[in-house]
């Protein structure tokens, strides 16, 4: 039979196995929560800018069909101008 000071022996090792198991796990969920935070707040700010971009685009569709819009997208894309019109190229560029 095992005496009480074995008993005790083995109670408290076991104890102490716990307990490390224990500390173990919550530095291992601690990490986990600070990545998942770090997460959030990468998506945070992404949602952010995809929604600035939306509100630009949603702008931009109501203007498409102005004239001032055809005129800016002819002028800057398509290189047209309005007859009679002098242009001044920039040979700097």
């Amino acid at each position: 039979m095992m005496n009480i000071l074995e008993v005790n022996k083995i109670v408290n090792i076991l104890l102490i196995l716990v307990v490390v198991y224990f500390i173990f796990t919550f530095v291992n969920q601690q990490a986990k929560l600070n990545s998942y935070n770090k997460d959030i707040s990468y998506y945070t700010t992404q949602i952010e800018e995809l929604k600035e971009k939306k509100e630009e685009l949603i702008a931009t569709q109501e203007n498409v069909n102005s004239k001032e819009y055809i005129e800016k997208v002819a002028r800057e894309k398509l290189d047209m101008y309005l007859p009679n019109e002098t242009v001044y190229i920039d040979i700097n560029k």
